[in-house]
């Protein structure tokens, strides 16, 4: 007979058995660290998703196309997260859409996103691509531009998103 204590805790074990094996998997590359990207989740629902972020929020969609075992996508997205003014001017002005593309095992991660914005990745990774909130595509930006040293410089990350912000977000 189940008491009252134990019914919830076997409802969150079958809910558990339920999720994909992926979900609690290690990251990608191990050695590199935790996942920047993640492997399982579909581009273009994220980009729907962001959209209707962005309308409600007036702001623009930042595609940044990458891959787990790219160390400037990592620095890119590190100075993302640890710069205070990159990290503000993402928040005010953007939805941040982290859409992985890695080719592995023969298959190309959301090729159709790559496709769908003009292949941005033929250049390398990682690239940006910035969105109005209706989906039109803005500009399409060489991270290679924004390097200085063995990063990324936060004054030129900053100022391509206030060239790109909306109307109204610093």
């Amino acid at each position: 007979m189940m008491n009252a204590r134990t019914r919830p805790l076997l409802a969150l074990a079958a809910l558990a058995a339920l999720l994909p094996a992926g979900l609690g998997a290690g990251p990608e590359y191990p050695a590199k660290g935790p996942d920047v990207y993640d492997t399982h989740v579909d581009g273009e629902a994220q980009i729907t998703a962001a959209l209707a972020k962005a309308s409600v929020e007036h702001k623009r969609v930042l595609l940044d196309f990458g891959a787990n075992w790219c160390i400037w996508c990592r620095r890119l997205h590190s100075t993302f997260e640890s710069d205070p003014a990159v990290s503000r001017a993402l928040d005010r002005g953007f939805v941040v859409v982290m859409v992985d593309v890695n080719t592995r095992n023969g298959v190309k991660r959301n090729a159709g996103v790559n496709a769908r914005y003009g292949d941005p990745i033929q250049r390398g990774i990682p690239v940006l691509v910035v969105l109005d909130s209706d989906g039109k595509q803005l500009t399409t930006k060489d991270s290679g531009e924004l390097e200085e040293g063995e990063g990324h410089s936060p004054a030129k990350i900053t100022a391509f998103l206030a060239q790109w912000a909306p109307t109204g977000h610093p």
